[in-house]
């Protein structure tokens, strides 16, 4: 075999070895998300807001929600605004957790690193869920489809 062919062979060896090995790193990946997706909750927090604190409002999460990334066990959040301008909750937030324990740890740390963080008459009223059934497509939501 001239050593033309034995570079090629080589080259494409190589190229094939890469492959496999990107391709298991990123199944292992895969599975290390799924599974921590599985074991995660899901904070859905709804947030009454007087009126004229909207702006207030949302700097005071903006400043937690910098705090709580910072810990063990965040994943995501998302913040949604009503549309509807009498509608009962103004804000809701639903973010994603590791595990309830973080969570809790987190908030913890949360409340005394910023103790009254919100308005005064801002009601929230956060609790803890496990999805148990989805039809959401994987990224589903996302800003701009990424």
């Amino acid at each position: 075999m001239n050593t033309r062919k034995k570079t090629i062979i080589a080259a494409v060896t190589a190229a094939v070895l890469l492959c496999v090995a990107g391709c298991t790193a990123k199944a292992e990946q895969w599975r290390a998300q799924r599974e921590a997706m599985q074991n995660s909750v899901v904070l859905i927090n709804t947030f009454e807001v007087p009126q004229g604190k909207e702006a207030e409002t949302l700097a005071a999460w903006q400043k937690s929600r910098d705090f709580l990334k910072t810990q063990p066990g965040y994943i995501g959040t998302r913040l949604h605004q009503n549309i509807d301008p009498n509608g009962k909750y103004h804000f809701v937030n639903v973010a994603r957790w590791r595990s309830a324990e973080e969570f809790k740890a987190a908030t913890a740390k949360m409340r005394q690193a910023l103790p009254d963080n919100m308005p005064e008459g801002v009601t929230a009223s956060p609790g803890l869920f496990k999805v148990i059934e989805s039809d959401m497509q994987r990224g589903f939501g996302r800003r701009g489809g990424k």
